[in-house]
């Protein structure tokens, strides 16, 4: 365990879920897809493999509704050319469904600009496809420096979302009956499978 890994700050639980017991001592695990070849590291949540339909990273029970794409600023250039474009563009195409949604890239802008990534593809259509993908996809990019601090804002991005999840259902259980749906996505949170890794 690094230094840096011991100052991170803790991620909370998530709260009660009151209409199917008490959910105190559970955090999002975070699901990798099964073809990601080279993993973010993850230090607060803990994970698991698993098959996702899009995108490289989710949490379970909110694999149908939170996706990241992960890529690297060289795979980004990879992707703005030929039948990788194609593949790219569908990708995102399948995320516009989901409520939750990012391109996460590890890397900077100015690595763009500064044309720092294999191939010939100019800078200027690297940023084009960026601008244009996040106008007909809706689905928001965002830099980070390095795989750790890519990481990191996954985790933070499955605690917020699992925890609005989990008060719109206390809201919607106030007056109505509790369903299956409701203990399935309880039972998802709350039983890790035996594959499940704890974070470091």
């Amino acid at each position: 365990m690094t230094s840096e890994t011991k100052t991170l700050e803790a991620i909370p639980t998530l709260p009660a879920l009151r209409a199917l017991g008490d959910l105190a001592g559970v955090r999002p695990v975070v699901v990798i897809d099964t073809r990601e070849q080279m993993p973010l590291p993850f230090a607060r949540l803990a994970w698991e493999r698993g098959t996702l339909v899009s995108g490289d990273y989710s949490f379970r029970g909110g694999e149908e509704l939170f996706a990241i794409e992960r890529k690297t600023v060289p795979d980004l250039a990879t992707c703005c050319t030929g039948d990788s474009r194609e593949r790219f563009f569908r990708e995102l195409h399948r995320l516009r469904g989901f409520r939750f949604k990012r391109l996460l890239l590890v890397g900077a802008r100015e690595q763009i600009e500064a044309h720092d990534y294999p191939g010939q593809v100019i800078p200027k259509a690297v940023l084009a496809t960026l601008a244009a993908l996040e106008a007909r996809f809706d689905v928001p990019v965002v830099f980070v420096p390095s795989p750790e601090e890519a990481g990191r804002i996954i985790e933070s991005w499955a605690f917020w979302f699992a925890r609005e999840l989990v008060k719109n259902v206390n809201a919607l259980t106030r007056t109505a009956a509790v369903t299956q749906p409701l203990r399935a996505f309880r039972k998802a949170l709350n039983h890790p499978s035996e594959s499940t890794n704890q974070g470091s």
